[in-house]
């Protein structure tokens, strides 16, 4: 039995052709998914700042009745919170990452306060406001490092060969990372 070269020609061109394609489908089928991933743990970021946006006023409040003439500290964090509630809306992460990061830099100054008022530190509702405001920046880590992870894998896909040629042709983009403002980075310093 004798095979004719032009029959054998097309059925390893066709045979190619759909390994291609079925590669190229799931290729793009695997970007998507983690494209996806990436948002849904952005969405998870989200819904812990907002929980820590919602903290804010009650503990402004009760700083407020124990310290009320901390004017500027006050004004400051409410203002922190207005601009991350503003750029909450904002799909760029950067911008995002330091509006939160102001906030957080007044919740910090906020919380201070608690030192130098010792009614303020005493006061139950004071201290938990203060240990919730704490599980919510627990879970605000954690959403982040999971966001991360998700922006770590889409970019792995997106700038490794081959998939590199079916994110290009998708325009399936590399996401930014959630970073620590240099605030953030810097070593603490303690003082007895």
């Amino acid at each position: 039995m004798t095979f004719d070269p032009l029959v054998v020609t097309v059925v390893a061109v066709a045979v190619v052709a759909v390994v291609a394609v079925v590669w190229a489908v799931r290729t793009f089928n695997r970007l998507v998914r983690q494209r996806n991933q990436v948002r849904a743990s952005w969405a998870q970021v989200d819904v812990q700042l907002k929980r820590r946006h919602d903290l804010v006023p009650n503990l402004v409040e009760t700083v407020k009745a124990y310290a009320g003439h901390e004017r500027t500290t006050l004004e400051a964090v409410l203002s922190a919170r207005a601009g991350a509630l503003a750029a909450a809306v904002s799909p760029d992460v950067d911008q995002r990452a330091r509006a939160e990061d102001q906030l957080g830099l007044g919740l910090g100054r906020l919380l201070a306060l608690g030192e130098a008022y010792p009614n303020l530190k005493a006061s139950q509702t004071f201290t938990q406001l203060q240990a919730e405001l704490a599980a919510t920046e627990d879970r605000i880590a954690y959403a982040r490092q999971f966001y991360n992870t998700a922006v770590q894998s889409l970019d792995n896909s997106v700038h490794s060969f081959p998939g590199l040629l079916v994110a290009a042709a998708a325009g399936i983009r590399p996401a930014t990372y959630f970073q620590a403002s240099a605030a953030e980075q810097a070593a603490v310093a303690i003082r007895f």
